[in-house]
């Protein structure tokens, strides 16, 4: 198969190296601003913006911000595990990086970016970032041991149809994480207006239609009545958040557990994301962690202002920074998510975590969260509006979990050429139809 050989990263990409700003120069207001990407929004192939802090513009060269086909990567970092993570910019994007991190922009003229892009995702450069990586408490990566990573590159043609093929699998990823971002917005919505801002209330005392269909419309009272925490609806009551929630505390020994066991860690979480797409394996735990189900809750109580919050998409274990949460009944399983996830609660968490460099929150402190209780029938209303669209969430991590297998078993095949291209579309096509 011809195609240049001989070739190394450093012949076909340039690295740009992150700047390092002063704390006086962050922002997380995003006017006349740009995003400035951290090691830490640096995820497994994607990137968390939930946090994402801004730089003026004036501060930022040219060469610093991001185009599209960029390849951020970490390149320091406490874990073995988070060092060497990247991803690749696949539309163009402003932003620019900080320090300890990276940008791999390719050479258009020499490879095609978008199959540069899963070359550096493949496990043979993987492999490569775990070998070099120096460091005890810090792990770092240089420019020379990367950049002196062997490349293979076939004609241009075959270059741009394996970046189609596999392009076309994390295009169908990509539309189920953004489905479920819409899901998950929507769920916040309709917590917001019915628990916190009491809209279908308001518009009741005000003689104006609520917008929801008349059987759910009957569940809400048409006044307003004062309690310790102001004006609640009629009828309802003032309580703790353990009222309706429970901690479940399910204690496992690394013995007991089968090594394919799913684990989840903090490092799997996203932040102000619920549904978790990441998972590993209990193969090599070496402490007791808790079990939890799925359906379950799972709240990080280590740096609670993190906002890592998620349903469990399986059954499995979890980090004993992680707090499995559960609804006491079935119907206030809604009601449980919204308040667990929502920006006042993790607030009250932060307020009375223990300790200064490593904070932690408790089970006792969230259950002491002031909460106004609805009658059981507008709780089971809401929950059944939220289960199918958890239940869909979840489904589309499964298949976005399918998809990504299929892609990265694929791409080691097409990037050696043991696999035709020609073979691949068919495959791919099957996988997304």
């Amino acid at each position: 198969m011809a195609g240049e050989s001989g070739l190394l990263l450093e012949d076909v990409a340039e690295l740009v190296r992150g700047v390092s700003y002063r704390p006086t120069d962050l922002t997380t207001e995003g006017a006349s601003a740009v995003p400035l990407l951290r090691a830490t929004n640096i995820g497994n192939r994607s990137l968390e913006l939930a946090d994402v802090l801004y730089v003026p513009s004036g501060l930022v060269r040219d060469a610093q911000l991001l185009r599209c086909f960029d390849v951020v990567i970490a390149m320091s970092s406490g874990s073995r595990q988070a060092v060497g993570r990247l991803a690749q910019l696949r539309k163009d994007w402003v932003g620019c990086v900080g320090a300890f991190c990276a940008v791999i922009r390719p050479d258009p003229k020499r490879v095609c970016p978008a199959y540069l892009g899963y070359v550096l995702q493949s496990p043979d450069f993987r492999e490569r970032i775990e070998t070099y990586a120096v460091g005890t408490a810090i792990m770092n990566l240089s420019r020379e041991r990367l950049f002196g990573f062997p490349l293979r590159l076939p004609p241009l043609p075959e270059q741009q149809a394996i970046a189609h093929i596999l392009g076309t699998l994390d295009d169908k990823i990509g539309l189920n994480r953004r489905m479920n971002e819409t899901l998950e917005a929507m769920v916040r919505a309709l917590f917001k207006s019915w628990f916190v801002d009491f809209d279908p209330v308001r518009a009741k005392a005000e003689g104006r239609p609520t917008g929801l269909p008349p059987h759910l419309a009957d569940l809400f009272p048409d006044s307003f009545e004062d309690s310790e925490l102001g004006e609640i609806p009629k009828g309802w009551r003032v309580g703790r958040f353990g009222d309706v929630a429970g901690h479940p505390r399910r204690g496992v020994q690394p013995s007991e557990l089968a090594p394919s066991t799913p684990y989840i860690a903090l490092e799997h979480m996203p932040r102000r994301c619920v549904a978790l797409a990441e998972w590993g394996t209990a193969g090599g735990l070496e402490s007791g962690k808790f079990g939890f189900r799925k359906g379950e809750l799972l709240f990080g109580k280590l740096r609670p202002y993190f906002h890592k919050v998620g349903v469990a998409p399986v059954d499995g274990v979890c980090s004993t920074d992680i707090v499995v949460v559960a609804p006491k009944q079935e119907d206030w399983f809604g009601f449980v998510l919204g308040h667990l996830s929502s920006d006042a609660f993790v607030e009250h968490t932060n307020a009375g975590a223990t300790g200064t460099r490593m904070p932690r929150t408790s089970w006792d402190e969230m259950s002491r969260y002031p909460v106004v209780v609805p009658p059981e029938p507008v709780a089971k209303a809401f929950t059944g509006w939220v289960r199918p669209a958890v239940g869909s969430m979840i489904a589309g991590i499964h298949g976005s979990r399918t998809l990504a297998a299929l892609r990265d078993a694929l791409l080691p095949k097409l990037i050696s050429g043991e696999l035709r291209v020609q073979d691949a579309e068919g495959v791919a096509e099957r996988a997304t139809a």
